[in-house]
């Protein structure tokens, strides 16, 4: 996104282009080789504070992740650098060797043998409460995962107590989200050399779409960082279509002929966006192998929904803190259906409630596409979900407002609708590529079937969801 967009779109004097004061400083206090916030009032809540969405990077935060806890809580990062060392091994993996059980057996053990640390020193601080969020997530699904098969699930105390707390203060499920493996798990491979450069640079020159790398992996492999950076460059470049959303949504409050041709311009505009994440999104095929995915990544995400022996999930120790942990109800895998970008488009251009009739035709026994994407809302961080409630809540809709003015405006919102139904189709193919083409490949049955990361019947779910977008093109 270039600097002449934001300049177009968001006036150098608009509420959200201001300087965002940093949450961690005090009033008054200033902050070395930058700018004196002290005085200057924090007109930014509603994009960046209550819903944590930057105008430079959108749903990804604008400031690289931490990258390891406080060393109160090394012995989490130490098992999850440990597991990541060691290489261990899908207890599903074919051929797997007697050596690489032992290995697995013996981590786990020392798993089980860490202390219960208290998480209250980290309930000041959401960074560091998402850092262990992501941290005790991946050693549990290292702990899981690596078990035999045969062997119950039981999430020992030393981690799955203060993953139930983390989880019960961030108000996420106590499982790896899409916000675990994308959202907070990148670092720079170029970082600006002062903050000097990083100020003339607007930050996001570092930022772009191929200075980025992962920061924690299941696997170590190419594959598995592509996989998880082809979604975070989509967020990124993502975040024109927000600022388009934003500038719509302002000039629907002025309702008048200027701002019906601007509108219509911004549609365009966005749709020619939503094209460019669909290259995006098939761009993932340069980097990632689908077998590679299917055999040695894919597992690693699976939550109890797609547990391989559909075996219950159980944490050890919760009697003992039962004022302070809750007995989980969600435990689906991470998903890209979790990425509230995709959730804001529909919801703007009002794919989110069109057809509600559908529940009383004879396709009304299958799920409901709709119920699904928002049960995935469930698994954003909070502050997403807040975003998208009050997008959804929008007192005057993008789409009722099309209705009642020009064949123009007309035919740019149906671009921008069909450009959505573009990326609808390549996700399904790239789920064809990457799940139905393997699974039908290694016979474990057809595709109704399989289920997807977060848990979902994969193709009655996208098929559906693409479907419900084609219905919404405007006659």
């Amino acid at each position: 996104m270039s600097d002449r967009t934001s300049q177009e779109i968001l006036p150098s004097d608009h509420f959200l282009s201001l300087p965002r004061p940093d949450p961690f400083i005090s009033t008054g206090v200033s902050v070395a080789d930058g700018p004196d916030l002290e005085g200057i009032v924090d007109t930014t809540t509603l994009a960046a504070h209550d819903f944590d969405v930057d105008t430079r990077t959108g749903f990804m935060p604008p400031d690289p992740p931490v990258r390891r806890l406080p060393e109160q809580w090394e012995p989490w990062e130490a098992a999850l650098q440990k597991a990541m060392h060691d290489r261990l091994q899908l207890a599903v993996k074919e051929n797997i060797t007697d050596a690489e059980r032992q290995v697995s057996h013996r981590w786990r053990l020392e798993v089980k043998e860490l202390p219960t640390i208290s998480i209250q020193d980290l309930t000041a601080s959401e960074v560091l409460l998402r850092r262990a969020h992501h941290v005790l997530t991946f050693i549990m699904h290292f702990y899981i995962h690596t078990l035999p098969l045969t062997a119950p699930v039981v999430i020992p105390a030393s981690i799955g107590v203060p993953l139930l707390q983390v989880s019960k203060h961030l108000q996420l499920p106590p499982i790896a989200t899409y916000s675990d493996t994308v959202l907070y798990n990148w670092e720079l491979k170029r970082a600006p050399p002062t903050r000097e450069m990083e100020a003339e640079s607007e930050w996001a020159c570092a930022l772009d779409l191929d200075n980025m790398k992962s920061q924690d992996l299941f696997t170590g492999t190419r594959d598995e960082e592509e996989f998880f950076l082809s979604s975070a460059r989509i967020e990124l470049r993502g975040v024109e279509a927000l600022e388009l959303m934003r500038a719509s949504m302002d000039e629907i409050f002025v309702g008048d002929d200027i701002a019906v041709r601007r509108i219509t311009s911004y549609l365009s505009r966005l749709a020619g966006v939503v094209h460019a994440l669909t290259s995006l999104l098939m761009d993932v095929r340069k980097g990632c192998d689908p077998d590679v995915f299917y055999h040695r990544v894919r597992p690693w995400f699976c939550g109890q929904d797609s547990d391989p022996a559909e075996r219950k999930w159980r944490f050890e120790g919760t009697d003992e803190f039962q004022n302070d942990v809750e007995e989980p109800k969600n435990l689906s895998g991470p998903s890209a259906g979790q990425s509230a970008l995709i959730h804001a488009l529909d919801i703007f251009l009002g794919l989110d409630n069109c057809g509600s009739e559908t529940s009383t035709t004879p396709t009304s026994r299958r799920a409901d596409p709709r119920t699904l994407l928002r049960r995935m809302q469930i698994y954003m961080p909070r502050h997403h979900r807040a975003f998208l409630r009050h997008l959804s809540t929008n007192p005057r809709p993008l789409r009722d407002f099309v209705m009642t003015k020009t064949p123009e405006l007309v035919e740019a919102y149906n671009q921008a609708v069909g450009a959505v139904k573009g990326f609808r189709d390549a996700h399904i193919k790239i789920v064809a590529l990457y799940i139905i083409g393997p699974a039908s490949r290694e016979r474990m049955g057809g595709e109704r079937h399989l289920k997807g990361t977060g848990g979902t019947q994969l193709a009655q779910f996208l098929k559906g969801v693409r479907d419900n977008t084609a219905d919404a093109l405007l006659q």
